[in-house]
């Protein structure tokens, strides 16, 4: 039952989660490509970062690692209300992503400190993205569905329109789950396998 749920909430959003994957794709270039223009404004606040990382103001521990992207999440998913948000929210963090990764000087070692985390932390913001989408399509459906209504009763006519447009709802929530759990994974590779993955495989190198 549970995993016909998941099922139908990946195969009838596939729009959403498509143009997610578009848009975190399409961020990633610009991030990359336009970092000589950018550096100038971004790059105080990568040594800014990287300062406090090395002088112990900010720990990178699971719990400070998961908290932060986990608000990221939910931003997500809160401001699918309006859905553009939802896509400007998950285009800054590719933005960043691919501005960051064409500042450093070594792409093989950035690679290898970003990609084991990163296949969970990515495909969690997308679908985090996409969950924000189909609450949009929740909420667009609801409205949509008091509008054709009519007159009645406001209690009946409340809980036809969330009767007919729950499955989105359902499914925006499972999605934000399915992204939450693999933020945490993300959040426990980084924390724990990230580094060690990396020196072992330079090694060899």
């Amino acid at each position: 039952m549970i995993l016909d749920e998941v099922k139908s909430a990946f195969c009838e959003n596939k729009l959403a989660i498509y143009s997610a994957i578009a848009i975190l794709f399409v961020s990633l270039i610009l991030g990359y490509l336009l970092e000589p223009y950018l550096y100038s404004y971004f790059n105080p606040i990568v040594d800014d970062l990287s300062q406090k990382v090395q002088q112990g103001t900010i720990k990178l521990t699971f719990l400070t690692i998961f908290s932060n992207n986990i608000k990221i999440v939910f931003s997500m998913f809160i401001f699918g209300v309006t859905c553009f948000f939802s896509a400007v929210i998950l285009g800054l963090n590719g933005f960043f992503a691919g501005y960051y990764v064409a500042t450093t000087d070594n792409l093989l070692v950035t690679m290898l400190l970003i990609v084991p985390h990163g296949i969970f932390e990515f495909s969690s913001c997308i679908l985090a993205c996409a969950s924000g989408f189909v609450l949009f399509n929740f909420l667009f459906k609801f409205i949509k569905t008091l509008n054709e209504q009519g007159t009645g009763p406001v209690r009946e006519i409340l809980s036809n329109s969330f009767d007919a447009s729950f499955d989105k709802l359902k499914q925006a929530l499972i999605l934000l789950i399915i992204a939450s759990i693999l933020m945490a994974i993300a959040g426990l590779v980084e924390t724990y396998f990230t580094l060690p993955i990396a020196e072992f495989i330079l090694n060899f190198i």
